[in-house]
């Protein structure tokens, strides 16, 4: 069945909220980040990074103990059942979406300008919206099939997937050169040097992870000749499994001791690490439990606390790690993406990863996904963060000073 349609759509330009200050950790006013147009195309710039306002954050006692709806899903409730989270687009959407690429590459606006409004898609929009509201507060997830890349180009490809993009969210830069349109390729660096590099730009295994955005999306340009393939999981099925079976583990993730490397992608004046809680509480009435995880980045900052500038992880968070990644890999969900696949998913309440992969050998391309990092502010549907940025249109993401967002159509 087709999400319900959604009947209300932002109307750009937007009018951003007023600044929010943090007197709690005695930052400055938090910039509402409008941006001059010749380097921000519609005005609005990356929030960034940032620490959460850790006056509210709550303690474990005021976590439930089970969560119940429809973000809780089990791996059975799916795996025999493609059909319940497979799309297939069918030739009519195919038509208008290509229609709408074309008009907006005759048009000679940048990639990076891409909206609503010059990638109008009339019919497949209302899905589109609808599916919005199901990746945000439902499932948390879709597959996409037969999107036609080999007879695009890269070019026309990710145009047409950007636009679909803009029916999600908006679109917020990847990393500290400004990508709101990425590349998850292995260019050969080095997976061991996880202080410095990106894993998504190696083939090494990824472990259970959220992106810091709230949508993320892959589209699939070229498979691996092995491995690669996608794991998806139900944080709230993790939250309460664990309040079952290791109930220590789910304290002490909701406690703020965890610190997670910027890897050297920061602004003038910001500090190299971000403390704060793994498992976290909406804010506002009846709130939703909230994950945002990333081991690599837990594991990586060796560099500051063998100075005594971050304290290392203790025993109880070396366990919570290793127990929290058995248990999204015993209850998770496999998937094959195949060229022309898109999966989008939710970062609020789904956590995914990624087998470690062996590409074709040369001249084959090597495995290519193009990946989408979408924001939803809390006006407009997304979840109430505890976190300056939490109405920002562009909150989350990676920005560092003023880098202006590129959209490359190939790794780099």
């Amino acid at each position: 069945m087709a999400p319900l349609e959604v009947t209300t759509q932002p109307i750009a330009p937007h009018d951003l909220p007023s600044p929010l200050t943090n007197n709690m950790n005695s930052l400055p006013p938090f910039p509402n980040h409008r941006a001059p147009k010749h380097i921000y195309p519609d005005g609005i710039k990356t929030s960034g990074q940032h620490p959460p306002i850790y006056s509210l954050l709550r303690p474990y006692s005021a976590f439930p103990t089970e969560i119940t709806g429809p973000t809780v899903w089990q791996a059975s409730d799916y795996r025999s059942h493609p059909s319940r989270w497979t799309h297939i687009f069918s030739p009519s959407e195919l038509a208008e979406i290509s229609a709408a690429a074309d008009l907006f590459l005759a048009s000679g606006t940048p990639t990076t300008g891409i909206s609503q409004s010059n990638f109008p898609l009339p019919q497949f929009g209302k899905f589109l919206r609808g599916l919005k509201d199901e990746l945000l507060n439902g499932k948390g997830f879709i597959l996409f099939k037969g999107f036609p890349v080999a007879e695009w180009g890269n070019r026309k490809s990710a145009v047409a997937y950007m636009g679909l993009g803009t029916y999600l969210g908006y679109f917020v830069s990847q990393n500290g050169r400004g990508h709101v349109l990425g590349h998850v390729k292995d260019l050969g660096e080095d997976a061991t040097q996880i202080d410095k590099v990106r894993i998504y730009r190696t083939n090494a295994r990824q472990f259970f992870h959220a992106d810091d955005c709230d949508i993320v999306g892959l589209l699939c340009v070229a498979k691996a000749l092995e491995g690669g393939e996608s794991d998806l999981v139900s944080s709230h099925h993790v939250w309460n499994t664990l309040q079952r079976e290791n109930p220590d583990v789910a304290r002490t993730l909701t406690e703020p001791i965890w610190y997670f490397d910027r890897k050297g992608e920061t602004s003038v004046g910001q500090e190299e690490w971000i403390r704060s809680s793994v498992f976290y509480l909406e804010t506002g009435e009846n709130p939703r439990v909230y994950c945002k995880w990333d081991p690599y980045y837990i594991r990586s900052l060796t560099r500051f606390s063998d100075k005594g500038l971050i304290p290392p992880l203790s025993e109880a968070q070396q366990r919570a790690a290793a127990v929290l990644e058995e248990t999204c890999l015993r209850l998770s969900l496999h998937m094959v993406l195949d060229i022309g696949d898109i999966q989008f998913l939710s970062n609020a309440h789904v956590l995914h990863a990624r087998t470690a992969y062996k590409d074709y050998p040369p001249p084959a391309p090597r495995r290519h996904l193009m990946r989408l990092w979408l924001s939803t502010p809390e006006d407009e549907g997304g979840w109430r963060l505890p976190f300056h940025d939490s109405n920002e249109k562009k909150r989350g993401g990676v920005q560092v000073n003023d880098t202006p967002p590129v959209a490359p159509y190939d790794a780099e």
